[in-house]
């Protein structure tokens, strides 16, 4: 039996990641194959819908659910954040033992019924998939869990998933537990179980054995860990007669670079001993491929194995001279990997900028031979540049990085320019070099617009 995998990482209450790091962990779920990537409800209607919209966009396989709060209003807040996902799911998240219902709800049990029902109802006619999770189930008494469960399933819920809250069960009587909750009923079963007692993965595999048709894990490991129990299904597959679709081959790696990402996030908050991005990553000629390639996709890059052996190849010949670190990578990056034909060649800039003028920028753009013109004002000339350049193309993109440092020395020193766009969650770079500083930074976000632009044409 094919068993589905729900990850809760980016539930974590307290999660210090940042936008980009949230991003990075979608990914390398989605890369996993993990069946589906869970998020909190909707806090600040316009970063929380970004990030739901920007993970929409390269999330193709795995569904997308977001939970809902206990209001109706969060509903619509989470529907209008899926709305342009290929697998949308809203989850209602609801205690269902006595003193959660009371305490948390202000509810007995007869009221909560009717309130499932309702937010269930009302979560149908948004999306094609709902969810109810009965929060503390092991804790309720067992008609109230029952009627409850029904009343969500009459009212459209499409899976029902059992939590082990309390982490109170052993394995033989949580298997037998979810035994009696699930018999007589065809529709989706999960569970997801806590962890402090370190029976979460044992208890799932008891569930599995006995009706649930999956699991919610985390790669934090509050709950089922999402690395220990893939180990389970692949080593006991044949043994215990489930499989997932996850992919074994890539585990650890993407596993590592997970917890590299939640290693980061939570360094960056932490007041001692704090390295910065510059200066955590250090490499010379004797690093191996693997290591050198891990810390590239790090940064926030999605390589070929083409492009890989490009960087790998350039990181060597740079090694030789000077260690290389995070600048030298993305700079290493730029240069060789993801080359692509100009769709926008430069063809003139005009700048002016003083004390007492706003900064403008008139540039003269070629796509398919005709010339294209934009102007733009901006807070500096090369602010002014970028915006006049988005003006020709009709688009804008996340500027994630710009970096520039000088290459040789002298009056006639030539400058380099780095810029990092992100184009829905995927990271492209391009670098641009001369003795002008404006001029090499336009040639870099040229160079970049070009890959985006190449590969969106090529999807």
């Amino acid at each position: 039996m094919k068993i589905k995998i729900s990850d809760r990482t980016l539930c974590k209450e307290g999660n210090s990641f940042s936008f980009k790091e949230k991003i990075e962990i979608a990914r390398q779920l989605e890369k996993l194959n993990v069946d589906v990537i869970e998020l909190p409800k909707i806090e600040n209607a316009k970063a929380d819908t970004l990030l739901v919209k920007t993970i929409a966009s390269f999330v193709k396989n795995a569904v997308i659910s977001v939970a809902v709060g206990m209001t109706k209003d969060g509903i619509e807040k989470a529907a209008n954040a899926l709305s342009t996902a290929k697998k949308p799911r809203l989850r209602i998240e609801l205690p269902v033992s006595t003193v959660g219902m009371e305490y948390t709800c202000h509810k007995k049990a007869e009221k909560m019924a009717e309130f499932v029902g309702e937010l269930v109802s009302f979560a149908k006619q948004k999306v094609n998939e709902v969810e109810f999770c009965a929060v503390d189930a092991t804790r309720a008494e067992d008609d109230v869990l029952e009627n409850i469960i029904n009343v969500a399933i009459q009212s459209g819920a499409d899976k029902i998933t059992i939590c082990d809250t309390a982490a109170e069960m052993m394995p033989d009587d949580f298997g037998q537990f979810i035994k009696l909750v699930t018999y007589g009923k065809a529709i989706e079963f999960s569970v997801c179980c806590n962890n402090k007692n370190g029976l979460a993965c044992a208890n799932a595999v008891a569930a599995m054995e006995n009706g649930a048709h999956g699991f919610k894990t985390d790669v934090i490991g509050e709950e089922i860990s999402l690395h220990t129990i893939s180990q389970i299904m692949k080593n006991c597959a044949e043994k215990i007669g489930f499989t997932t679709n996850i992919k074994y081959t890539e585990l650890n790696r993407i596993i590592n670079q997970i917890q590299w990402v939640i290693g980061s996030a939570k360094n960056n908050n932490s007041a001692v001993g704090v390295k910065t991005e510059e200066t955590a990553l250090s490499f010379s000629a004797n690093d191996s491929k693997d290591s050198v390639i891990t810390a590239v996709l790090n940064l926030g890059y999605d390589l070929s194995e083409e492009d890989c052996v490009k960087v790998y190849d350039e990181f060597l010949r740079v090694a030789e001279k000077k260690n290389v670190g995070t600048k030298e990578l993305d700079a290493i990056v730029a240069s060789v990997a993801l080359q692509v034909p100009a769709t926008y060649k430069l063809v003139s800039y005009v700048m002016n900028n003083g004390n007492i003028i706003p900064a403008t920028a008139q540039i003269t753009l070629e796509k398919d031979g005709e010339e294209k013109q934009g102007i733009a004002i901006g807070d500096g000339p090369i602010d002014s540049a970028f915006v006049a350049i988005e003006q020709i193309i009709g688009c804008h993109y996340e500027l994630d990085d710009f970096q520039i440092q000088s290459v040789t020395e002298g009056k006639q020193a030539l400058g380099s320019a780095l810029v990092k766009l992100r184009r829905d969650g995927k990271l492209y770079s391009g670098n641009g070099i001369s003795t002008d500083i404006i001029g090499a930074s336009i040639r870099a976000y040229l160079s970049a617009v070009n890959k985006i632009v190449y590969e969106e044409a090529n999807a």
